[in-house]
């Protein structure tokens, strides 16, 4: 019998057919936005404090970093952070016919562990010394380690790099945990302490040879100058040396300073910046202002 309530129960049947195909609609439309690169900004930049973690497929390797930090939101949009300025090194290096095939890299500041994960993808060097002293990035370093199995190819660390085996008070910065350093750079800043250990120590530690060590690769915003003079026995053999000049953090003198040391060591820089790859005179690093990625090598290419 056709009651009003049968009635109405095929209307409220249909409506509910028609809401779900509506709401597969409207999801196959999001997440077809979602995956443009405007889409995934806005997805990342309104995700709550309480994702603490997130990991994503990055194709050839998979990577797990906080949402609410600048690299991490630049690794969700992109897919990658500045993986590119590692392919260039890598390509520099074999043009100079350095040999790097079954030596160790010593990377200072590894951060979460994402040219880590590229520099082991590569396939070059046979063992990586990750080294870096923020808790919350180490913590993401070791993630990213063992989810990409690199755990026999790669040691992580959790210290600063200095000259003296003790420790130093270190700053988190809030929200791009790349930018913690040793140095205050925000009235906004976590004080923590860290331990420091010199170079010599952290290669013991990894059970790396110094005469094995092909590459080191430092990014530690501002604290280079005490690292290298930590490492006086690397450079002195002309190890490559790839970091981030930052003569805004060393102040005039210290910058001369620091340039003599490097110049005393190194015939050749390498200038990476946005226009490409250059080669400067060593000594004339006094005249950068700003921060910039050089390359640091003997004079003919080879160690």
């Amino acid at each position: 019998m056709n009651t009003p309530r049968a009635h109405d129960n095929r209307l409220s049947a249909a409506t509910r057919r028609l809401r779900r195909r509506l709401k597969k609609i409207r999801n196959a439309l999001a997440r077809r936005f979602f995956d443009t690169r405007f889409g995934r900004e806005l997805l990342i930049s309104a995700i709550g404090g309480r994702v603490t973690a997130m990991t994503v497929d990055c194709g050839d390797h998979a990577m797990t970093f906080d949402p609410g930090d600048y690299i991490g939101r630049k690794i969700f949009r992109k897919g990658h952070f500045e993986r590119p300025n590692v392919e260039r090194l890598l390509a520099v290096l074999r043009q100079r016919g350095l040999p790097l095939d079954g030596r160790a890299m010593l990377e200072l500041g590894a951060n979460i562990g994402t040219q880590t994960v590229y520099f082991s993808l590569a396939n070059i060097f046979r063992h990586i010394v990750a080294v870096e002293p923020d808790p919350r990035n180490h913590r993401l370093l070791q993630a990213n380690i063992a989810q990409n199995g690199l755990e026999a190819q790669v040691t992580a660390l959790r210290y600063a790099v200095g000259e003296r085996h003790g420790e130093i008070d270190f700053f988190q910065h809030r929200n791009n945990h790349g930018k913690s350093s040793a140095l205050r750079q925000s009235p906004d800043d976590i004080q923590i302490t860290v331990a420091v250990r010199p170079v010599d120590e952290i290669l013991a530690m990894a059970n790396v040879a110094a005469e094995d060590i092909g590459l080191v690769w430092m990014d530690i915003e501002g604290y280079e100058p005490a690292a290298c003079r930590s490492m006086g026995f690397l450079m002195a053999r002309q190890v490559p040396l790839y970091m981030e000049f930052s003569p805004v953090f060393y102040g005039r003198q210290a910058t001369v300073e620091f340039v003599r040391l490097l110049s005393r060591f190194y015939g050749v820089c390498m200038l990476f910046d946005e226009d490409g790859i250059r080669p400067i005179a060593v000594g004339d690093l006094v005249s950068i202002e700003k921060q910039a990625d050089i390359l640091l090598l003997p004079p003919d290419g080879r160690d």
